[in-house]
């Protein structure tokens, strides 16, 4: 069953989650996006995942793999759509990739190196040399697109090699949808300007080139100019169709939307990204209030921090609130000098800004119930620990220790720090470990928690109330020594993975090694220790990853003095590795991109001297 490869609990999740529609993330113990969904009812279909049967078994190998998700609620389900399709564009997540794959969505794409640029459908990897607009949901919804834009702007949509061999128009000049720029039958300026209405239009900028089209008729007509009157109205009602069909919606609209949910137990700050009248994407911040505890202070220091403490590349418009901040004017000035722009930052807003705030602050309320249902399962499992353990009150704070290495290269350490809240990621600390023979964890693991917490006693800083190492009997053993030279008496716990090796056979040392625990594979508290100790695993790996791959890299090339940073990292992107430069020719190395041969030369002497 699905909630026996996860220890996420979906019970809990599923408690409150809301039935409205929206997009769901799945992501995995590291942090990856495993998936992106959309539902008519997110509570029924992030259900459905974990019942006990008629799942697949990639379905299975998916919820195994789940370690928390994450919901945004939509107005509809078309909206649900166009966000999940955003998501997986932008992250492309390893459960979606081989149904929602970027080459799967059709494109309208504008050739820019052309001296007539053409207009195409395109699908696949895109090059810096073209336009794109999309996606669209299908192609034949693109080529009707074309066909009618073809119709209003009569812009060419042959081939190059067919555009450059033309001796006289084709048939698409006869039936009056291209102007023949191949024998120069429309001048430069006219094709520019198409060209220009066609960017406009794709663009989302619909009205106004409307409005820009609607002014050039009366100004045909007026000057009794009929037949480009005519034209230019067929191109309005041409345009009004093409509306129906374009994907990317019509409407303006470059906005953030923020709404702001404060409640005693928590405050959420819900983020919408608008575009061209489009939802790009949302996010949740919880900001812990300091002493401003009224929702407009809230709001204003977290706007402060955002937009102030970072340049941003695509600065909205406008900023829409659910709450009026104070010192508004203080803060749009502020945003003037930093975007070189003034961007209106609006509360009391209607119609479709209206509509956004009123989904933000749905989202608000919906994650910051999550966050707090999400808490109270966390001190549930802290209490049951306390329990489990016999403790005279529930820990507040625990650390975990492990070790990792690659048959003793590079040792690292990791210590991990979770809370009421779940793991405080910005407490984790790492160690290299230095001095201890090449495979002595127990050396490492007393390194490790020396240098951990002397360094606190001397900061006076604070103590975990339970310590966990990864091991068993003789890692417990060399932390209670350690513990004993510093003059600490933190509760430790020993976890050694038992003679199966599986998940829910741990067997537990409290105290000393002849106090063994054995807790239910169904236990909370067992589900927090298991939580603890792979977030320390991960952690050390990572580490240790880092740690190994940086020193293998600048063991032989950083003493080349012939090569700086950019060259050895073309060299290492070129060949794989430093193992994987040395083991090439002269030649080969002369091949990589900025290596002269007199360079690489000197670089393979170098390496076989």
């Amino acid at each position: 069953m699905p909630d026996e490869q996860s220890r996420f609990d979906h019970t809990a999740f599923l408690k409150h989650l809301t039935p409205r529609p929206g997009v769901y993330r799945m992501y995995d113990a590291d942090g990856g996006l495993l998936y992106v969904g959309k539902a008519k009812n997110l509570k029924n279909r992030v259900g459905s995942y974990f019942r006990s049967r008629g799942l697949t078994n990639k379905t299975v190998a998916l919820v195994g793999r789940i370690d928390r998700i994450d919901v945004t609620v939509t107005h509809s389900e078309t909206e649900a759509l166009l966000l999940e399709q955003t998501l997986i564009k932008q992250h492309r997540p390893p459960y979606n990739i081989l149904l929602m794959d970027d080459k799967s969505y059709p494109y309208i794409k504008i050739s820019t190196d052309d001296a007539w640029p053409g207009v195409y459908v395109h699908r696949g990897a895109r090059s810096n040399k073209a336009e794109y607009f999309g996606p669209y949901p299908s192609a034949s919804a693109v080529r009707e697109s074309l066909a009618l834009l073809q119709k209003v702007f009569k812009l060419r949509q042959c081939e190059d090699s067919v555009f450059q061999n033309r001796q006289r128009p084709c048939l698409q000049y006869q039936i009056k949808r291209c102007k023949a720029p191949c024998v120069n039958l429309v001048s430069e300026a006219e094709y520019q300007s198409d060209l220009d209405k066609t960017r406009a239009f794709l663009k989302g900028r619909s009205q106004e080139l409307l409005t820009r089209l609607e002014v050039e008729m009366d100004e045909h007509a007026s000057q009794l100019n009929f037949e480009a009157a005519a034209e230019t109205r067929d191109q309005l009602l041409f345009l009004r169709k093409v509306q129906e069909q374009q994907y990317v919606s019509s409407e303006r609209g470059d906005v953030d939307a923020f709404a702001l949910e404060l409640q005693g137990k928590g405050c959420c700050v819900h983020f919408l990204m608008i575009r061209q009248g489009r939802l790009l994407g949302s996010q949740s911040f919880f900001p812990k209030p300091g002493i401003e505890d009224e929702p407009a202070q809230v709001m204003m220091a977290f706007l402060a921090q955002y937009y102030l403490g970072r340049t941003m590349e695509d600065p909205p418009q406008s900023v829409l609130l659910t709450v009026p901040v104070e010192d508004k004017a203080w803060l749009e000035a502020a945003l003037q000098e930093a975007y070189q722009r003034k961007i209106p930052i609006q509360a009391n807003v209607r119609g479709r800004n209206a509509r956004w705030l009123e989904l933000a602050q749905t989202n608000a309320q919906a994650q910051l119930q999550q966050r707090i249902s999400h808490r109270q399962q966390v001190v549930e499992r802290f209490e049951a620990l306390a329990d489990s353990l016999k403790l005279d009150a529930m820990p507040e704070r625990i650390e975990c220790f492990d070790i990792s290495h690659s048959s003793g290269e590079a040792t690292t350490a990791s210590c991990v720090v979770f809370d009421q809240n779940g793991p405080n990621k910005s407490m984790y600390r790492k160690f290299n470990i230095e001095g201890v023979a090449p495979g002595d964890d127990y050396g490492a693991m007393s390194q490790a928690i020396s240098r951990r917490y002397s360094r606190l006693q001397k900061e006076e800083a604070r103590l975990p109330d339970l310590l966990i190492v990864d091991g068993g009997k003789g890692q417990l053993s060399m932390a209670r020594e350690v513990m004993a030279e510093l003059g600490l008496s933190i509760p430790l716990l020993g976890v050694a993975k038992g003679e199966t090796r599986k998940a829910g056979m741990e067997t537990l040392f409290f105290g000393t090694a002849d106090n063994v625990i054995q807790l239910p594979n169904y236990s909370p508290a067992l589900h927090l220790i298991q939580h603890i100790r792979d977030e320390a695993h991960r952690f050390a790996i990572t580490s240790h990853r880092g740690r190994r791959g940086k020193a293998r890299v600048g063991s032989i090339l950083d003493a080349i003095p012939a090569i700086g940073p950019a060259r050895r990292k073309a060299l290492i992107r070129h060949f794989g590795s430093a193992q994987g430069v040395k083991a090439a020719s002269q030649e080969e190395i002369a091949r990589v991109k900025g290596i002269s041969r007199s360079l690489a030369q000197e670089i393979y002497e170098f390496l076989h001297s």
